[in-house]
């Protein structure tokens, strides 16, 4: 926003629902990691992790690539792929088609911990996410959510357009 431009401040409408969204998302995040830790020992992320490996094909993927879906940075998702190997569920090894590159692959006991898992994870998504709405709730929430990803990559387009 340049200096001439007026501040559109909230209306009271979107104030609070900006204060509602704000909480849901500070809220969801940990409340889905507690119970991936409760009844899997592993952290949401880590879930989600291998949840991404076991629907890509020959259950691999690039590291940029998980990185990218996770919404992780590669250094935490170098971490968190190191705690994984260690339980003998994920292992790397550098890209064949491009050794700059290095390849995260799900181990036949990795895909059964997410088998295992799974179940419990979708009825805390259940639960806490689609229960409570209706079906044209559920697809609002869906188009609604689409737009402000759609506007978020937008942002970030317009602020590396400018650095």
């Amino acid at each position: 926003m340049d200096e001439t431009t007026e501040t559109r401040w909230l209306d009271e409408d979107e104030h609070r629902t900006w204060l509602t969204l704000m909480s849901l998302m500070l809220q969801l995040g940990p409340a889905l990691d507690a119970r991936m830790r409760c009844h899997a020992g592993i952290s949401h992320f880590e879930y989600t992790v291998m949840a991404g490996l076991s629907e890509a094909p020959d259950r691999t993927l690039r590291m940029s690539d998980i990185a990218a879906f996770s919404d992780g940075s590669l250094s935490r998702l170098s971490m968190v792929v190191g705690r994984l190997e260690k339980k003998g569920w994920v292992h790397r090894r550098p890209d064949p088609t491009d050794g700059r590159y290095t390849l995260a692959i799900l181990t036949d006991a990795g895909f059964e911990k997410v088998v295992a898992t799974a179940p419990a994870h979708v009825n805390d998504v259940r639960r806490m996410v689609f229960d409570p709405l209706t079906k044209g709730q559920v697809k609002q929430l869906d188009v609604i959510g689409r737009r402000l990803l759609s506007g978020i990559a937008a942002a970030s387009d317009r602020r590396a357009q400018s650095a």
